[in-house]
């Protein structure tokens, strides 16, 4: 399979089998449609005939200085030099560099940019970049100094001094970080390459770094949301709590489309459970603190991150469906400046604006680290019921298996949930409202968009980790409680989702291991999608 780009019609997921390999540490290949390609040299040939002199009209960035200097027009003889420059100036970036999905995602999304035929660079230049993504040349582009207007400055600069083969630009080919030209000449290319004018300005000038990191973050959140359903579903079976909450009446009087789907998502899941009954409810749980033949008192209703499931999840549904319409918008745009036009009569006019601006791109990071954080949250209080007796209606303290005292059992599992709960408050604090001007205040206005887009991907990366820590000890508490509890079934989605899960992670019952481990192997199987697969294999796909 082969990715084609034209500017118009790239999806998150194409996004994703560029960025990250297969389970056969493949990539999938980019590749420039022909229709791009012709649409490109034409702007690129009528640039070169028309506008490479002296007496042309001033064009931002293409004839003239940057920032303040705008009005400082650069001589056609200083051109070559002038593109060269300009990298410089802007590679500026500090930190420790992205990781390789990032990087690569930055790539793909700049050349579809380019695709999209606004922003007047040289077809070699283009075919250059897709050329290096496909085999592997990944530029080293530091994290931090993007403040996402005008546009990702900073990261793309170094992206751009990789790819010319600068001598003070790193690459990582193969693993292994060199100096630039030393990976492309190992990669079979040549690492002269000289930029043309315009070049410069379109590899730096554009939110694509905020993107990259945006469609990535937007994936996994997505992946996220069904995993989370199936996570609330085996604690409650686990607590043996009530299902009227999820009644479609209840749901029909408040008809937020999110938390409705949430609903009918765990009622399916559940469907044919036994265990949320009264009847299971009588069994005596080992640490309950009532007498074996004592009924137990009506549940009524459940606490709230048991009972508002829906109300939680279901807005964190909606972020990400308005998130992936944002980020969809952005990967099929034009977010250089200036932009040139077909003016309708032969020719091209180049005309500026603020498309750079990373504000869609910041303010839906910011939403998204919003609803991910609450959905760690309520995650992380669930299953921090399940280890307390007093609270998960005597499911075994700690959920231990082993002697009491000689084990401790999974209590610090829930204080490494909690520590990621509390750092994603911090991190999930608006960023798109912080705007420092820069550059004597020719950039009086900035999105924030990459570090919105940076925590954002951390908090999903941690929420991640929460829900796989609530999989982890669900099951456990299931298993634990499963002799007692045997003649009143899960829901068949449940049973479906506890299988998947002991087909890799066997229970603690001989007391305390290395639960680090099984926390690696609760989030693998989040982030490969398993058991939403197996739970969809036996009940349908979900909502």
């Amino acid at each position: 399979m082969t990715v084609k780009l034209d500017g118009a019609t790239l999806g998150i997921q194409d996004v994703v089998r560029v960025a990250r390999p297969d389970a056969r540490g493949a990539f999938v290949q980019a590749a420039l449609a022909p229709e791009a390609r012709e649409r490109i040299a034409a702007t690129r040939d009528y640039i070169d005939r028309t506008w490479m002199h002296d007496d042309a009209p001033l064009m931002y960035a293409f004839n003239t200085g940057v920032g303040l200097f705008k009005d400082q027009r650069v001589l056609i003889a200083d051109m070559a030099a002038y593109q060269r420059k300009t990298v410089y100036a802007h590679a500026t970036g500090v930190g420790e560099p992205f990781a390789e999905d990032v990087t690569r995602a930055m790539m793909l999304l700049r050349a579809n940019a380019f695709a999209s035929n606004y922003s007047g660079p040289r077809v070699e230049l283009v075919e250059r970049l897709i050329a290096f993504l496909n085999a592997g040349l990944h530029p080293v582009i530091p994290q931090k100094g993007s403040v996402g207007a005008s546009g990702d400055l900073a990261p793309l600069a170094h992206m751009a001094g990789a790819v010319c083969g600068f001598e003070e630009a790193e690459m990582i080919y193969r693993g292994r970080r060199m100096p630039a030209r030393e990976a492309i000449k190992a990669a079979g290319f040549d690492p002269d390459f000289d930029l043309g004018a315009k070049d410069a300005s379109a590899l730096i000038n554009g939110s694509t770094t905020s993107l990259a990191l945006g469609a990535l973050a937007t994936n996994d959140a997505r992946r996220l949301l069904k995993q989370a359903d199936i996570a609330m579903s085996l604690s409650l079976e686990a607590m043996r709590g009530e299902l009227a909450a999820f009644d479609p009446r209840v749901h029909k009087a408040r008809p937020h489309p999110g938390q409705a789907r949430v609903a009918r998502n765990l009622l399916r899941i559940l469907d044919g459970t036994k265990r949320c009954s009264q009847a299971a409810r009588d069994i005596v749980f080992p640490d309950e603190p009532r007498q074996p033949g004592t009924p137990a008192s009506p549940r009524v209703q459940d606490v709230y991150s048991l009972r508002c499931t829906p109300q939680v999840h279901g807005p964190a549904v909606e972020a990400v469906e308005y998130v992936e319409r944002i980020i969809g918008t952005e990967m099929n745009s034009a977010t250089d400046n200036p932009l040139i036009f077909d003016d309708g009569q032969g020719g091209y006019v180049s005309i500026s604006g603020g498309h750079f601006h990373g504000q869609y791109v910041a303010q839906a990071m910011d939403l998204l680290a919003i609803a991910m954080a609450d959905l760690g949250a309520i995650s992380e209080r669930r299953l921090a019921r399940l280890i307390d007796p007093t609270m998960s209606y005597g499911l075994p303290r700690n959920l231990l298996a082993g002697k009491r005292g000689l084990n401790t059992g999974f209590a610090t599992v829930q204080c490494s949930m909690s520590a990621l709960v509390m750092e994603n408050r911090g991190l999930a604090t608006p960023g798109s409202v912080d705007s420092i001007p820069g550059k004597s205040n020719a950039e009086d206005h900035v999105s924030n968009s990459t570090w919105c887009g940076r925590k954002a991907r951390t908090i999903v990366e941690n929420v991640e980790q929460i829900v796989a820590g609530e999989l982890l000890m669900a099951a456990q508490a299931l298993t634990l409680v499963e002799p007692l509890a045997k003649d009143y079934p899960l829901g068949k989605g449940s049973r479906a989702a506890m299988e998947a899960i002991r087909a890799v992670i066997p229970p603690a019952l001989e007391g305390d291991r290395w639960y680090a481990t099984e926390m690696r192997q609760a989030l693998d199987l989040v982030r490969s999608g398993t058991v939403v697969e197996a739970v969809e294999g036996a009940i349908g796909e979900l909502e």
